[in-house]
């Protein structure tokens, strides 16, 4: 064999050609955070500013200092609203950027700021702070689609449409009644999402690398001026933990998981074998070859958000699963995931808000569908319960017997005669027509958490009031 090795590839050296300057190049390449943690700008900034009040108020910095450090910081923050920042990957992360900057705005007193903590528990406040932004953010989000749904359910309250298990017909149910279920599931995550709020709602500013410090800060203070409720009890596990941004993106993750059924519930009712509904060009887009075509690609997208989603969950918690206490730098990676997530879910939520709005039920295939597939035999087995006292087990047999002699005939059940119903049950009169309309089984379904449309009503109602 030959001992000559080839020379690298074309492609090869395009993606490696970032390192070629060796280990330093590498180093700073993997070591670095900016070109993503610069995202926490607002909350670093906004931790930095507590910070520098505390230390003044307990005498470790100047009242001068402060000031200057203040009127330092918030000129940063509005070089960097402006776009007018330039951020170095030199100086790794958003928290030596932003310290660099301000000592050379400020000179000696910007190098004061950073007595009395590190760069770790910043890290964890800056996180921290970030999370309580997104769920406020996300918070309002999913409120919205809320309104959107229980707005729309009650539009469509008494909307028949059928009602699925095994996505095969089953009982009819109402439209309304049908994203009323959504709403539930959303106000669920909204609870989940305030316990999140809840349980991360402590500070780990003064925690600094791992044990605390000798300088006479006041966490409590500053955990204060945050909006915090205490400061954490433990340094350790304020550096080293991020269960918060775990929680946050388990309650994502279930979230996104609600908002991708619903998507593929849009999926199929806006198929032509469905036609339960309609999208305009806002939410569809058209064919390349197919002129005739209307694809739900807005439901589709959200449908595929959830991936990214649970993606990150899943890669966070890999992270996190071997650290020994405390800080590693494998954490750096508890960001750019974190931060994907939640804008796939935002966007995934202010899309299904529009779609809802957007949507256009055709209530004559709805109500068409609704009678499909023998869907009013339970209303039949229990008209033969109430009006003839039959054990539900023997109501069951004798309505099985007559669902299959109408299939056999190719009718619903309301299209066989009397006749025919009485062979198999000689007691069956008249009255049994008037609880195989699809309009009456709805009605009948009036148990709380019913179908019927006077609930739904009702439930809507409730709603409204609870999202005002």
């Amino acid at each position: 064999m030959s001992s000559h090795q080839p020379a690298p590839s074309t492609s090869n050296q395009a993606w490696g050609g970032r390192y070629s300057e060796g280990p330093s190049a590498i180093m700073q390449a993997i070591n670095a955070s900016i070109g993503f943690d610069r995202k926490l700008w607002r909350q670093d900034i906004r931790g930095s500013l507590a910070h520098a009040a505390m230390l003044k108020h307990v005498g470790i910095i100047s009242a001068d200092d402060e000031a200057a450090i203040r009127d330092g910081l918030n000129q940063i923050a509005a070089e960097i609203e402006a776009g007018e920042f330039t951020f170095s990957e030199a100086l790794e992360d958003i928290h030596m950027n932003v310290e660099a900057r301000l000592t050379e705005r400020i000179g000696e007193a910007g190098k004061r700021l950073h007595t009395g903590r590190s760069r770790n528990d910043q890290v964890a406040l800056d996180m921290r702070l970030w999370v309580r932004d997104a769920i406020d953010g996300i918070d309002g989000q999913i409120a919205d689609l809320m309104r959107a749904l229980v707005d729309r359910a009650d539009e469509h309250a008494a909307t028949v449409m059928p009602g699925f298990t095994h996505l095969q017909p089953a009982q009819p149910t109402t439209l309304g009644h049908h994203l009323l279920a959504y709403v539930e599931m959303l106000g669920r995550d909204r609870a989940r999402l305030a316990d999140c709020r809840a349980r991360m709602n402590e500070s780990p500013l003064g925690a600094a690398a791992l044990c605390g410090t000798g300088f006479p800060i006041d966490r409590h203070m500053t955990a204060a001026a945050l909006g915090f409720d205490q400061p954490m009890r433990n340094s350790l596990d304020a550096v080293a933990s991020r269960d918060f941004s775990l929680e946050f993106l388990s309650t994502a993750t279930i979230c996104g998981t609600h908002l991708s059924r619903f998507a593929e519930e849009i999926v199929l009712w806006t198929n032509p074998y469905f036609g339960f509904v309609k999208l305009s060009d806002a939410f569809t887009t058209g064919s390349s070859i197919m002129p005739q075509k209307r694809n739900p690609d807005a439901a589709e997208l959200v449908r595929a958000k959830v991936g990214r989603i649970a993606g990150a969950l899943v890669g966070l918690m890999t992270v996190m699963k071997g650290l020994p206490l405390t800080y590693g730098k494998d954490m750096q990676e508890d960001k750019e995931g974190l931060f994907d997530a939640t804008e796939a879910l935002a966007l995934g939520l202010a899309a299904t808000a529009g779609m809802v709005r957007d949507m256009q039920p055709d209530g004559a295939r709805l109500k068409a569908a609704a009678g499909a597939g023998f869907s009013t035999a339970t209303d039949l087995a229990d008209w033969l319960v109430r009006e003839l006292r039959l054990p539900f087990r023997d109501a069951h047999h004798v309505t099985g017997r007559l669902v299959a002699k109408a299939d056999a005939k190719g009718i619903d059940l309301s299209g066989l005669s009397l006749e025919e119903m009485q062979a198999e049950e000689p007691r069956i009169h008249n009255g049994i027509y008037s609880v195989l309309t699809v309009e009456a089984s709805v009605a009948s379904r009036t148990s709380y958490g019913g179908t019927a449309p006077v609930n739904v009503r009702r439930m809507a109602g409730e709603w409204r009031e609870r999202l005002k």
